[in-house]
């Protein structure tokens, strides 16, 4: 099988798209995430296709936000979608409650956003699906019991579609594919490694570097020492 990178964002939108409807149909469990780790992606407007993708497949969303200023936001620049948008504060005080069983769109929550969050998704009976959120921050300064909570909230997540460029590569996972890694090389990027979850970094410059992985990781370790050292 030829595995790719898509040409551009709106080709990773439709992947991502698709992936995404595919979990939801075809796959266990009711909980996935949608993350395209670009620097300086402008959200909205990457929101506004993919919920009319949704409702193109049939899908009717509700589309919570962190807060109130991006809900509004998102009503005004996207009139269209505005019937469909909410907080999640807005949510946790019962917006919405009589379509519960319709899916969930939570677009970029942040550690910051945790209690709302996890109070939101485990009330809401239908799918939840979160595009570009992060959590995995959420069990830093807190408690042993708390980050022991939350950590199991964040285990309850699957991947339907993951983009990120790295330095000489990138890292996707298109479901139901397993994720793939691709080394940038002259003539493009090639998928050089697959692997069942979430590869950590080491993993990752094992796959792209070989036996050079190990001499890499010292040379930045004695650069990080030297750069702070100069302060």
């Amino acid at each position: 099988m030829s595995v790719t990178l898509p040409a551009d964002l709106k080709t990773a939108e439709a992947d991502a798209l698709q992936a995404l409807l595919h979990a939801l149909k075809h796959e266990e469990g009711r909980r996935w995430t949608v993350t395209w780790r670009f620097e300086g992606l402008r959200l909205l407007p990457v929101v506004i296709r993919f919920v009319q993708g949704l409702r193109d497949a049939g899908l009717d969303p509700v589309v919570a936000w962190p807060d109130a200023g991006a809900a509004a936001l998102a009503q005004r620049d996207a009139p269209e979608l505005a019937d469909a948008c909410c907080s999640l504060m807005d949510l946790k005080r019962g917006k919405f409650s009589d379509s519960a069983t319709r899916l969930l769109l939570a677009v970029a929550p942040q550690p910051s956003d945790y209690e709302e969050f996890e109070s939101v998704a485990e009330s809401w009976s239908g799918p939840v699906a979160m595009l570009n959120g992060r959590l995995e921050d959420a069990a830093v300064g807190i408690g042993n019991v708390a980050r022991t909570r939350r950590r199991g909230f964040v285990a309850t997540w699957k991947t339907a579609y993951w983009l990120e460029p790295l330095a000489e590569g990138a890292l996707q996972r298109h479901c139901p594919q397993p994720w793939w890694l691709f080394r940038r090389d002259a003539d493009g990027h090639r998928a050089v490694s697959s692997f069942e979850a979430r590869p950590e970094p080491e993993a990752i410059e094992e796959a792209l570097y070989g036996e050079g992985a190990e001499l890499k990781r010292q040379v930045g370790a004695m650069d990080r020492f030297i750069n702070d050292l100069r302060g």
